[in-house]
């Protein structure tokens, strides 16, 4: 996961179409257009039924599962207490302390102190806080109870009427008598369930257990633990889990999020991340002087979930590795997924961008990698093999991949790191294969570096990765046809188009088709994130939303359900007519923005291409002519500049000019005063969320690139390896003409591109399914025209049925899945009249899998 960034129709020319195809993915009718409104468009597919293509693997389609957005604790992760060893701290997030989620409670007449301590007499070492209760009763533990409520996750602790709760927690008392302790559910004064009572007894830790059934269902319960008497007692790892998770397994998962994950039928589980595995400090955890920030080192993470210490997340929250690597491995058995650890390649990303020099924890690192295989797939016997078995999974795993890596930004310090791994891993593992990465885009001086080096390496798989707008999807259903079929395979680790309406889910199913129709090269594929509470969500899009009650899918989950479920087990040749591509010259005004700088601009003048003045401002007045688009920052005249002074704000875009201006130069004079990057020029702006723009100094003044938003999401067109200095004045030149952009920094040319890639709107793929012999014909028509399209078979003998199975997907391209509308879901029905050539007309914004069995 990345830190952040990023129609004519045949006979009858309907030119709005594709002219309007970006608006209508971005800017969309609130209803799906009906078939009456817009003319038909006429395609043809031709399919030969006796080819055989690349052969599709079982585990083409996966998920990519990484603790962000609550993924985890609050998440598919089932315990019901946040906080729950009183481990939270400000080095996880400014707002926590060690009380976060916790509350002092009592009953009439009884009084105490809560606090949380570190010291001696702490559960163990790698678990350092606890609770200390100091209770002032008088000794009769009737007279009144002081303790602690926990308010759970979001709205609080949900519970449903006739299920049971297990509770569980460590304590110690120093009373002779023993402390009894009073659990309760409650929302408000309603009581939940009938309370709990437990004694504790002795001043050395025990573990004490108990069941809470549910009597009234609510989503906003609290959990509360209060003691009787007098004295001390001592508490940890408080705890109350859903008897009913997934598959009844203790210390278990959230059973709607796992159910909903494992209906996907996905071929690999990918785990842990994304940027917690190579982001923050790569040493072991050594009490007591800890660093919280450490990237996620699988040891930490297994064993009893007691001893498991804590560790910050980087998406700004705490993580218990109470889901750790066993939990991992037995989800993706129950699920039929083959298991895909990533680990720590040493270098970090996600921005942070530092290699780590230290042979000595390179090696501990290697090691523990060797380990993780073994805790996997080693015998009883072995060390790590009987570690396995004693958390309850005797018989080996069976791991066949594994990762090295997310996302490094330093490919030559990577690739030197990861040599190392693959080296060890090899000699001692020859059947496992190690997977490389090609960094966090789909292009660039950091993804053509790294690609050189896998290649010249002979390494057997690159995971790439890669966020864009739909536009781009659209744009590139070609991308892997032109790969080396001889070079490693193409792990498409994360990738989604940034929304979640269902225009997303369309572009993402047209350039699905072109990930199975290089299924030779794609071996693995999963879109990501893969779940995002609805309170607590730092990335969008996201596959499967989810609140403390309930969970759903979104437009993309209904579409990555639809591929994963028919995948089918080789490719069929086909060929389908394209949509005749309608094209004009870039058109837009001009903007300037800074994003983490104060910057000052002078002299922007833009001219036609024939020299005629469009626009010019020396600053010598005030800025009346220019529009602050994004509605941020602090832009002012000074000293006959236009400045923008606020060195924090993001993206502080303002514009001036015409939205019908083409062909012209653009020229101004730039100066970076402070802060982390450089500045941005923007040209053909039509709106704050469609326009390119010259990006110099970007990503903390580490790249330099030229980017294009649709609907906001950004793609990029060309990177440089530019920084930008403090304090010099540059001079920037921008040439348009048609759609061929010259970009020239200082007098000199930087670099040019041509956007002319045609964003296909009707995209196919036909595979087979042995197991049925069926033809799974997949096609997607994203674009406000019905699809009219003649299919032709290759005769009638291919046929053995002349009724197909039709699964739809259809709805307004702005449709979005919520907790209470579901829009965008499978439709199925049945078409009679399948022959050898026929016609079927393709709903307008819609994906269709038809399903016709061959003889």
């Amino acid at each position: 996961m990345q830190s952040q960034r990023k129609k004519p129709r045949r006979g009858l020319v309907v030119a709005a179409v594709l002219a309007g195809l970006t608006a209508a993915l971005v800017v969309a009718p609130s209803e799906a257009p009906a078939a009456a409104e817009v003319e038909p468009a006429d395609y043809s597919i031709s399919v030969d039924p006796a080819s055989a293509g690349p052969a599709i693997d079982d585990s083409m389609y996966g998920v990519f599962y990484e603790d962000i957005n609550h993924a985890a604790d609050g998440g598919l992760y089932a315990e019901l207490v946040q906080n729950r060893s009183f481990e939270y701290d400000p080095a996880d997030n400014r707002a926590y302390t060690p009380l976060t989620a916790w509350k002092e409670t009592a009953t009439a007449g009884a009084t105490g102190t809560a606090r949380v301590v570190d010291d001696g007499g702490r559960l163990n070492e790698r678990n350092r806080r606890y609770l200390r209760l100091d209770l002032h009763g008088t000794g009769d533990s009737d007279s009144g109870r002081f303790g602690v409520a926990n308010s759970g996750y979001n709205a609080g602790i949900a519970v449903q009427a006739g299920k049971k709760y297990d509770f569980s927690v460590w304590a110690r008392t120093d009373q002779p008598r023993g402390t009894p302790l009073n659990i309760e559910l409650r929302d408000g004064t309603t009581p939940l369930a009938s309370p709990l009572r437990v004694t504790a007894r002795g001043d050395r830790w025990t573990k004490y257990t108990g069941t809470l059934t549910a009597r009234t269902t609510s989503g906003a319960g609290r959990l509360a633990v209060t003691a009787g008497g007098s004295g001390t007692v001592r508490l940890d790892m408080v705890s109350l889990f859903p008897r009913d998770t997934y598959k009844g397994r203790p210390n278990g998962l959230r059973k709607d999020l796992a159910e909903k994950i494992a209906a996907l039928d996905p071929g690999f589980l990918r785990f842990p991340g994304g940027c917690l595995v190579n982001t923050g400090s790569h040493e072991a955890y050594e009490a007591p002087d800890f660093e919280r920030k450490r990237s996620y080192q699988w040891k930490d993470t297994v064993g009893p979930v007691e001893q498991r210490p804590v560790n910050a997340n980087f998406w700004g929250y705490n993580q218990t590795y109470g889901l750790g690597y066993y939990e991992y491995f037995q989800y993706a058995e129950d699920i039929g997924a083959m298991a895909l650890p990533v680990v720590p390649a040493l270098v970090t990303g996600c921005g942070q961008n530092k290699a780590t020099d230290d042979p000595e924890l390179l090696q501990r690192h290697i090691q523990d990698t060797l380990d993780l295989i073994e805790f996997a797939n080693g015998p009883v016997t072995s060390p790590w093999g009987k570690k396995r078995a004693q958390m309850g999974h005797p018989k080996p795993f069976g791991l066949t991949h594994l990762e090295v890596g997310n996302e490094e930004n330093l490919p030559d310090e990577f690739f030197a790191r990861f040599t190392e791994f693959r080296k060890a891993i090899e000699a001692k593992y020859p059947a496992i294969t190690v997977i490389s990465n090609s960094g966090p885009d789909d292009s660039g001086t950091t993804f053509d570096r790294a690609w050189q080096l896998n290649r010249d390496a002979k390494v057997a798989m690159v995971d790439e990765h890669y966020y864009n707008s739909p536009q781009w999807f659209l744009e590139n259903n070609e991308r892997y046809d032109a790969y080396d079929r001889q070079g490693p395979k193409v792990f498409l680790g994360e990738y989604a188009s940034l929304d979640n309406r269902f225009s997303n889910a369309l572009a993402e199913a047209a350039y699905m088709t072109g990930l199975e129709r290089n299924a030779d090269i794609v071996k693995l594929a999963s879109y990501a994130p893969l779940l995002a509470d609805t309170n607590d969500a730092q990335w969008r899009p996201n596959m499967i939303w989810f609140d403390n009650t309930t969970s759903w899918g979104s437009a993309s989950y209904e579409t990555q359900k639809l591929f994963m479920n028919n995948v089918g087990d080789e490719v069929v040749r086909s060929r389908a007519s394209g949509t005749p591509a309608v094209s004009g010259p870039i058109t837009g005004a001009v903007g300037l923005s800074t994003w983490a700088t104060a910057a000052a601009y002078d002299d922007v003048r833009v001219t036609s291409a024939d020299g005629a003045a469009l626009f010019a401002d020396d600053f010598s007045g005030d800025d009346s002519r220019w529009t602050k688009a994004a509605g941020t920052g602090s832009w002012s005249v000074k000293d006959g500049a236009y400045v923008q002074s606020d060195a924090a704000a993001e993206n502080t875009l303002v514009t001036a000019g015409d939205a019908a201006w083409h062909d012209y130069d653009l020229k101004l004079k730039a100066t970076k005063e402070s802060g982390k990057e450089g500045f941005l020029i923007a040209f053909g702006v039509k709106d704050t969320g469609n326009y390119y723009w010259w990006n110099l100094g970007g990503w903390g003044n580490t790249r330099s690139v030229v980017e294009k938003a649709v609907g906001g999401a950004k793609q990029t067109l060309i990177e440089r390896g530019t920084t930008i200095e403090s304090g010099r004045t540059y001079d920037v030149k921008v040439q348009v003409r048609g759609r061929q952009v010259t970009l020239f920094l200082d007098g000199q040319e930087w670099g040019s591109f041509t956007d002319d890639k045609v964003a296909e709107p009707f995209r196919q793929v036909v595979t087979r399914d042995k197991a049925t012999g069926e033809l799974i014909v997949k096609v997607v028509n994203a674009q406000d025209a019905p699809a009219r399209t003649k299919i032709d078979l290759g005769g009638q003998s291919a046929i053995a049925s002349s009724k197909a199975r039709l699964t739809t997907l259809q709805g307004a391209p702005d449709a979005v899945n919520t907790p209470t509308d579901q829009p965008i879901k499978p439709r199925r029905s049945t078409l009679d009249g399948v022959a050898g050539s026929f016609t079927y007309t393709f709903p307008a914004h819609s994906v269709t899998f038809m399903r016709i069995r061959t003889g």
